[in-house]
């Protein structure tokens, strides 16, 4: 196949559309079920190359959630803990959970907010237990190198049959030049090739230089996810998996609050006052998460109401208080944070702090670099500093 034919662009007003190769030469994907549309293929093209960089610097299968040409969530496959498969939904499910399906548990569930109705991308060849994961949440579609039979009838099955699923070349590399076209006028530059793996974080620059293995890999899952994220953006993780990430903004300091509210929202959920939460029976996931992001985050009686909450919950639950809260978020330690440009102020780390950051890496070259270590340094943080950016437009 050497075009593809879209429904249309961006918006439907956007027509013709369609996706080909500008040397002649055959699309490296093969669409196995659906119809994905343009920005479909900017999610599965941007996430493939975030799984295929994570496997490759961790050695561990990887997953990742796209919406809107940014990642809502990415992660490797380390174990679920009970907590994880209680806040993520799946601990209900009668699977062996494979690597890959806890790659994708933890990349869809983190922030399943922004997560809802995304587009999937998996290192690897997905299995049953990732499609059976993958089959009950709302989503466009997935790519991956391949998938067995009964995942693939699996998936095919989602959307009355129209769920997207495109099956990558593993051994496509693009052309070291890249091309894009803007209101008529062809811009040109270098494919981002960097790579990063333990090397990239020698450079440490604050009094405290013990910078654990689980911190390495953090830090590397942190800094792939930047690199394919709107800028400007930061990323906060844990324990392999990214648990909150600011894309997009104009300001630095916004990206790491945004960020930062992602990561201690994912920290909330796993409170007794959240876990305890007496949901009615037949509630479906999606009213779920909405209510429980409205419960950690204000007031749920004034927000959701006297006849909502009623059909939300079997019981009143308890406000969670603010003071309760701040506890808990204080209880959250050893989280690694990434930016993909310098942090041109202490308030940063003041903010990161705050969300329980023990490790950093930045690009550093600011003329405030020495306000900024010395922050990391009041908090013992260990900072490595990069010396590249990764500005992803």
């Amino acid at each position: 196949m050497q075009e593809f034919e879209l429904k249309y662009g961006c918006n439907p007003n956007q027509k013709p559309s369609k996706v080909y190769m500008a040397d002649g030469s055959a699309l490296p994907f093969e669409v196995k079920n659906g119809r994905p549309g343009y920005i479909n293929f900017l999610d599965a093209f941007n996430g493939w190359q975030l799984v295929r960089e994570l496997k490759k610097a961790t050695g561990l299968p990887a997953a990742t959630s796209f919406k809107h040409v940014s990642p809502a969530g990415a992660a490797v496959g380390q174990p679920l803990s009970e907590i994880e498969r209680k806040i993520y939904w799946v601990d209900d499910l009668d699977i062996e959970f494979t690597p890959l399906a806890n790659a994708y548990a933890r990349a869809r569930g983190a922030d399943r907010m922004s997560s809802f109705g995304d587009f999937i991308a998996l290192s690897d060849v997905c299995d049953k237990a990732t499609a059976t994961i993958i089959k009950r949440e709302v989503s466009d579609g997935v790519i991956a190198p391949g998938y067995e039979p009964e995942a693939l009838e699996i998936l095919k099955e989602k959307k009355k049959g129209n769920y997207c699923v495109l099956e990558i070349d593993p051994s496509y590399e693009p052309a070291k030049a890249e091309h894009k076209e803007v209101f008529g006028v062809t811009f040109e530059q270098g494919r981002n090739e960097l790579v990063i793996d333990d090397a990239f974080f020698s450079n440490i620059v604050t009094e405290n230089k013990a910078l654990t293995e689980q911190a390495k890999i953090d830090l590397a899952i942190s800094m792939i996810t930047l690199k394919y994220t709107q800028s400007n953006s930061v990323c906060y993780v844990k324990d392999g998996q990214a648990i909150g990430i600011g894309a997009g903004q104009q300001s630095r300091i916004h990206c790491t609050r945004l960020a930062g509210q992602k990561a201690d929202n994912w920290w909330l959920r796993q409170a007794p006052q959240v876990l305890n939460l007496p949901f009615v029976d037949d509630i479906k996931r999606a009213d779920r998460d909405n209510a429980i992001d409205l419960f950690i985050g204000e007031d749920y009686l004034d927000v959701l109401g006297e006849d909502v909450w009623q059909k939300t919950f079997k019981t009143r639950p308890d406000v969670f208080t603010a003071q309760e809260k701040k506890d808990w978020i204080a209880k959250n330690t050893n989280v690694s944070l990434g930016s993909d440009a310098f942090f041109p102020f202490g308030d940063n780390i003041e903010r990161a702090h705050r969300s329980g950051v023990k490790y950093v890496a930045e690009p550093g070259g600011s003329i405030r670099d020495d306000h900024v270590i010395e922050t990391c340094n009041k908090y013992g943080m260990v900072m490595a500093f990069t010396g590249i950016r990764l500005f992803h437009h």
